[in-house]
This record gives C-alpha cells, structure tokens and sequence, in this order.
C-alpha cells in the first residue's frame, strides 16, 4: 500500500525525474538482499499501473526486468514481478498486444511456480492474465489456451477463496478465446460444468459471483440455447437465485441436448458427497436427482444403481 501512494505520487508529480529514478532501481532488482529486490519489484510493478510509463524511454528495459524476476529465490519477488507484467495491461496496453506471447508465456510459469507452496504465485499469475487476455492477440493465446484450462482446473475447488474466484473468473475469460478450438474447449466445458453449478451453492459471496460470470461466458459454447438463455438470464450478478428450481432446469437442458453425458454429470457430482462445504455437498445429491428425472428411458440404463447405493 505504501509503495502504490508512493508511486502514484510520484507518477503525478515527478513525471520528468522518472526516467533516472527508474534507472537508479533496476540495479536493486539484482541486489543480494531480499528486501531491496521485493521493493524495488514493488515499485516498478506499481509503476507499470500508471500511464506515465507509455512515455518512459524504460518502459521496454522495465518489463524485461520483471520478466527475470521470474526466477527469482524469492517467492514475493516473483509474485510481484507478474503483477508488474499484469499492470501493464493499464499503464501500457498497446505494448501487450506487441509482446503478448512473451507476456502470456510469463503467466504461465507462474501458474507451473514449482516453489510455490500457498499459491500466491499462482494467484498472481491468474489475476494478472485476466487483465491480459482484453489485449493480447487472439493468435497469441491460442497455443496456450489448452494448457491454461487445464492448468487452473484444481483451483476450483481450493480451499483458499482467492484461488477459487481467480480461477473460475480466469476459465471464464478464456472462453472468447475458445471459438478457434470450439471442440477441444468444450471438452473443458463439460469437464468444469458440474463445479461452476455446485459452486453457486460456496460460501464465499465473491466465488458465488465469479461462477455466474464464468457459466454465462461459457453458455453460447456449449450449443444449447435453452441452456445459453438461463446462465444469461437467472444467472446476472444483481439477481438473486432459486437454487432449487434453477438446477432443475438445467438438468432438463442438459438431458434433452447431452443424455448421452449423464454417466460423466452423475461420477463428478458423487465426487463431492463428500465435500468439506455443506451446501455443496448437499447441492450434489439433488443435482444427480434431477439429472434422472429428466433423462429418458432409452438412456437411463446408464445410471450406475450400485455406485449410487454404496456412495455415502
């Protein structure tokens, strides 16, 4: 916080004196002592945030400094060097879309950071490329798009909030990107659609929240209409929502256009009969319910009848 008003003052007030301050901390980037190199990242982060950077002759020195950051021996180093390399989707936006790959390849590993054991690089890199994906080029994300699905997959069902509402807000942002792989990405659709809907049962307001942004970008992918129509419709953030009868619709839908995926829906939701949150653990139970209510005959001979029995 110190750093941001510093910054931000500075910005405001020492635009000319810029160019040397920012000359004399790139060397501190590289210093032996941690905390020189966690505050000098910090401010040149928050520096990228501005707009004054766009007229920095350091502007490119900058982002290939945060990007040597990454593999940093400190782990708030490395944090704050994606944070910087998000910022600059704010403070420089045409330079993302020049360096895009170099930028997205930067996320990614962040989101692999081996030494990274409460995720704060991880949920750095998702925040941050959520502010990429408005700039970069569709071309550039498209190599990527896959890996980072199931990449970030897991976090969905983190016990840290941070990490779920970064992630499902993250999945939803990558569907603009999914026309080019519709088939592949639907495939990730289909595999994170049981979470999304039981995650509207969280705990946490602000996951709730992100799982209603995330279903209603993945609707129109998911070649249903009726289906696209309720996410766009019951799901908007200043609605509040009948679980009950929203979940038995949406199994209606799905069973008239998927009957073949109800196995799959059933097997993930047994899944979370056991999950540490009540309410989603009592979500699972009534989504299978309502998935055979609507299935027909002809395909209701795959519903495992031992499996359900024996689940607890």
């Amino acid at each position: 916080t110190r750093d941001r008003c510093v910054c931000r003052a500075m910005a405001r007030h020492a635009g000319p004196r810029l160019p040397l301050i920012v000359k004399d901390l790139i060397p501190m980037l590289s210093s032996v002592l941690d905390n020189q190199r966690v505050t000098a990242t910090a401010f040149l982060a928050e520096l990228l945030n501005s707009n004054v950077v766009k007229d920095l002759i350091l502007l490119e020195t900058m982002m290939d400094n945060m990007t040597g950051r990454q593999k940093d021996s400190c782990m708030s180093v490395r944090m704050l060097a994606l944070r910087g390399l998000g910022n600059i989707s704010s403070g420089a936006p045409e330079k993302v879309r020049k360096h895009g790959a170099k930028l997205l390849a930067s996320m990614v590993n962040g989101m692999d950071d081996k030494d990274d054991p409460h995720n704060l690089v991880a949920l750095e890199a998702m925040s941050s490329l959520s502010k990429l994906l408005d700039h970069v080029e569709e071309r550039d994300i498209q190599s990527m798009l896959l890996h980072i699905a199931i990449r970030i997959r897991p976090f969905f069902d983190s016990e840290q909030p941070d990490l779920r509402k970064s992630s499902i807000v993250l999945f939803g942002n990558l569907t603009k990107f999914s026309e080019g792989n519709c088939e592949v990405f639907f495939e990730q659709i289909l595999n994170g659609l049981v979470t999304l809907l039981l995650h509207l049962q969280d705990p946490k307001p602000e996951v709730v929240k992100a799982c209603k942004f995330a279903l209603r970008m993945c609707g129109p992918s998911m070649g249903c209409e009726g289906l696209c129509d309720m996410f766009l419709n019951h799901l908007r953030e200043d609605r509040s929502l009948h679980y009950g009868e929203f979940m038995n619709n949406v199994c209606k839908h799905l069973m008239q256009s998927y009957p073949e995926m109800l196995n799959r829906l059933i097997s993930t939701n047994l899944f979370y009969f056991k999950s540490s949150w009540v309410d989603i653990r009592a979500a699972a139970p009534m989504f299978i319910g309502f998935l055979v209510l609507h299935v027909d005959e002809d395909h209701c001979q795959q519903v495992d009848l031992d499996q359900l029995i024996s689940c607890e």
